[in-house]
């Protein structure tokens, strides 16, 4: 699988330089049925990412760029009349990578429309259950800086990301390569140059392996006390919930997957730990005024669990 990877990358990497975190976070979505929130300020290719990974995957991508205006019929599709009977128009959800572009800018009630479709694969109009394609994975972007005109995800939502990857500026090795990149007038000239290098059987055989991949009972025990350390930090109001636990072990599966190993360390859940906690931490508001930041809490967390030997 570490040669899956590679491959994904290199693709990716024909117009996104860096962001290995993001692409693998992004792969192990696919692998294990859970969804990423990519955060980062305006330009840091986050769009772009989301993208081109779909193409070197062969899947299906849908970008909606969420407003205050956004229906929630406009992301799941609705009942339209076709002469004499009424047929259901799917929406972009129907997709098996939706790029859920400011995902904060849109109200609550279409907010919550993805909560079904994030959490069962399917979606409600009109009385009747619709099955989303296989594989489906939402990936939901939003700028840390500007928050006026935003409605925040609520808890509940957020804890149904698998990750939150932060986009943040390029190395400036990074910098001057994506510089170097050949361009059609602003737009990358390579994005049609991405090319599916995985397809259907590859990322079912990476399915399986990350289902089949060995926890010892120490590193379960590892990951647990983690998750439980987080609720008793003093900076901490609201600790990572027990499907976070879930959420980091299968992480941990994925990183060792792409590694290249059947069995997962200690070193792979201590890894995933940032991405899979920070966005289900809440700090006391005195914490917050400190400008304590949640992966120092999650960084706190780690270090207080003596590592399983």
């Amino acid at each position: 699988m570490r040669e899956l990877r590679e491959r994904v990358l290199a693709e990716v990497g024909k117009v996104v330089v860096g962001q290995r975190s993001a692409v693998d976070a992004l792969l192990a979505g696919v692998a294990l049925g859970g969804h990423v929130l990519l955060e980062g300020v305006p330009g840091t290719a986050k769009t772009l990412l989301a993208s081109a990974f779909a193409r070197a995957v062969s899947l299906q991508f849908a970008r909606v760029q969420f407003t205050p205006d956004m229906l929630p019929s406009d992301l799941t599709g609705t009942m339209t009349l076709r002469g004499s009977d009424l047929v259901f128009r799917p929406g972009p959800v129907f997709t098996n990578v939706l790029l859920a572009d400011e995902i904060n800018r849109t109200p609550p009630k279409t907010q919550a429309a993805l909560l079904e479709a994030m959490e069962e694969a399917q979606v409600s109009v009109d009385g009747t259950s619709r099955p989303l394609p296989r594989p489906f994975l939402v990936v939901a972007t939003q700028n840390p800086v500007e928050y006026e005109g935003t409605y925040p995800l609520p808890e509940a939502q957020l804890d149904r990301f698998l990750m939150k990857i932060d986009v943040g500026y390029p190395s400036r090795d990074d910098e001057v390569a994506m510089l170097r990149l050949a361009r059609d007038g602003l737009n990358p000239a390579a994005l049609g140059d991405v090319e599916p290098v995985v397809g259907s059987d590859d990322l079912a055989s990476l399915r399986s392996a990350v289902n089949d991949c060995r926890v010892a009972d120490e590193v379960v025990a590892y990951t647990a006390e983690i998750v439980r350390a987080t609720r008793t930090l003093p900076a901490v109001e609201l600790g990572a919930s027990p499907r976070a636990a879930v959420h980091l072990l299968a992480a941990g599966r994925a990183i060792a997957v792409l590694a290249g190993r059947d069995f997962v360390t200690p070193d792979d859940i201590s890894r995933a730990a940032p991405a899979v906690l920070r966005h289900r931490i809440i700090l006391r508001p005195e914490a917050e005024l400190e400008r304590y930041r949640p992966d120092q809490a999650v960084a706190a967390a780690v270090s207080s669990v003596p590592v399983p030997r």
